[in-house]
Formats: C-alpha cells, structure tokens, sequence
C-alpha cells in the first residue's frame, strides 16, 4: 500500500509537466483557435468576440488554470466542429473502440506467448526455422497490405465478414463486424510478439537454474511452465505494458479502415478540422492512461515474481 500511494504521489508532478506542456504547444504553435473558429471570410470583430467568448482575450495564468479546471471536473466544453460536450463524445465513442481493442490485446498475449515458448523449446530444429522465416516475412509486410489483402480475401471474395457497419448490439457487434479487423491486427502483431518472446525464453533457457532443474530429472515440461515461463513474465509484462497504449492508437487506423465509430475515427477528425478541445482531452487521457499502465505492470511484476522488490 505504502508502495501504491509513493508512485501515485510521484505521477502529480508528471501529469502537471504534461498538462504544461500540452497548454504550452497548443497556445503557442497550435495558431489562433478564433480565426479558426471565425473562417477565413471573418472580420476582426468578429474574430475579437469569439476570442472574448472562449477567454483567450485573459491572461496566460487565467488560461491555464481554467485548463487545469477542465482536466479536474471532466468537463472539456464542447467540440467545435460538433458542438457535443467533448465528455460525452469520449464516452459514447469509447465502448466501440474497446469492443475492437480488448479482443486483439487478449488474442496478442493468448496466442504469442504459448506460440513463442513451443518455438523456443524446439530451437534449431526446422519447425523454429520456419516459423523464424514466416514471421521475418510477416514483418517486411505493410499493414496497409494486411487490410488490401483481407478485405479483398474475407470480405469481398468468400464473404465471411462486411467490410464496414457496426450496430447498437455488442453481440452483433463482435460477432459480424469485429472478428475481421482483430485478425488482420493479430495477424499484424503475431510476428513481432512471437520472435520477442522466443528471444526472451531463450535467455532463461540458458540460465544456470533451468541446467539445474533439469539435471535433478524434472520433466521438460516442467521446466518449461514453471521455470522458464514465470522467469520469463518479467520482460513479458514490460514489454505488453509498454505497448498497450501503441494497441489503444493502432486500434485508431481500424477505425478508420473499417469506419467503426469509434474514439480514434473521431479523433483523426478532430486533428483534420483542427478542433482543439477533443484532441486537448485526448492527449491528457492518454498520459494518464500511460501512467497508469506503467504502475499496473509494476504492481504485477510482484504478482508473478514475489522476489521483486518495489521501491
């Protein structure tokens, strides 16, 4: 606990040097919200009231804590090229983009980690060959080309899937328009993951403690599950917690391919008409959503391995 309340202290001064910085290249880089708002056929007055009504006519300080103010109550106003409260936009978009994100995370751990220890338990022999040849091929290939190629193949050829919908169901939801965008993005990930991994159980494999266990006649399999695979969960995890935020973006371009209503759609419409208070209340979101991954993996880090000292 005293371990959980240190890291959570520690995060203040890192969310506040984002929330600086963020208000800092959105004030001073980001252009003038007003003209933006007014359109290029706008007078000066008018320009000048709207800037009045957004308080960008206040000082910077004044600014910046009604900014802070609008990260501690939630409430971002409301977007500019739709007028809907930006915290009701993030949360009746989300739900599609967890819907999309959740299954191809679970699918990634699922499927990499038995698929890199079989291969590393097998090292040298023709079957790790060829999986090493497979994945260095998956992974020279574009993900523009995964999604050409399996559209054209499920989709439009054999019919298994609808290349773009989504529905109010989230059974009907998973069921029809998912299952397609979450193989194509595993069929992504799977590559990396796997050979990842397979170096990472490899480097257990060699340690003095797996000869030893073996030596006293425990069996490989043994060996394998309850040695080198807990062992092994310690990058494992670093490396899931590290990209976890890259899976919640990447599921971003699904989105998009796939014309799922989602929160990444709507963001990339965000960036595109330049509507500050929707792309403001991602990035801080983001950040915190970083951080608190971070401080999971390291609370799971002393799950798998209670020898880890948390300091």
């Amino acid at each position: 606990m005293a371990y959980l309340l240190r890291r959570l202290w520690q995060m203040v001064p890192t969310l506040a040097g984002v929330v600086l910085l963020v208000f800092v290249l959105f004030n001073a880089f980001g252009g003038d919200p007003a003209e933006i708002l007014a359109g290029l056929n706008a007078t000066p007055e008018q320009i000048a009231a709207i800037r009045q009504e957004l308080g960008l006519d206040r000082p910077w300080y004044v600014q910046l804590g009604r900014f802070v103010g609008q990260i501690l109550s939630f409430d971002w106003g409301r977007s500019w090229a739709t007028g809907e409260p930006v915290a009701q936009l993030f949360a009746s978009r989300l739900p599609a983009t967890l819907t999309v994100m959740l299954p191809i995370l679970v699918l990634e751990v699922v499927l990499s980690i038995p698929l890199a220890l079989a291969v590393a338990a097998v090292r040298g022999s023709l079957t790790d060959r060829a999986i090493m040849v497979l994945t260095t091929v998956a992974l020279s290939i574009s993900f523009l080309v995964y999604v050409i190629v399996g559209q054209w193949l499920f989709a439009f050829r054999l019919g298994w899937f609808p290349v773009q919908g989504w529905s109010d169901s989230a059974w009907t939801n998973l069921l029809r328009y998912v299952p397609l965008p979450v193989l194509l993005a595993v069929a992504v990930s799977l590559a990396p993951q796997t050979r990842l991994y397979r170096s990472f159980f490899l480097d257990e494999m060699g340690q003095d403690y797996v000869r030893t266990a073996r030596a006293k006649g425990l069996a490989e399999r043994t060996v394998l599950l309850k040695h080198v695979l807990r062992n092994a969960m310690i990058p494992i995890l670093t490396n899931i917690g590290a990209g976890l935020p890259g899976v919640f973006v990447g599921s971003f371009l699904i989105e998009v391919f796939f014309s799922i209503p989602g929160l990444g759609r709507e963001v990339l419409l965000a960036v595109n008409r330049s509507d500050y208070p929707v792309i403001q209340a991602f990035t801080i979101y983001i950040a915190v959503l970083t951080m608190a991954i971070n401080l999971l993996t390291d609370l799971l880090y002393k799950a798998v391995d209670p020898r880890v000292e948390l300091k």
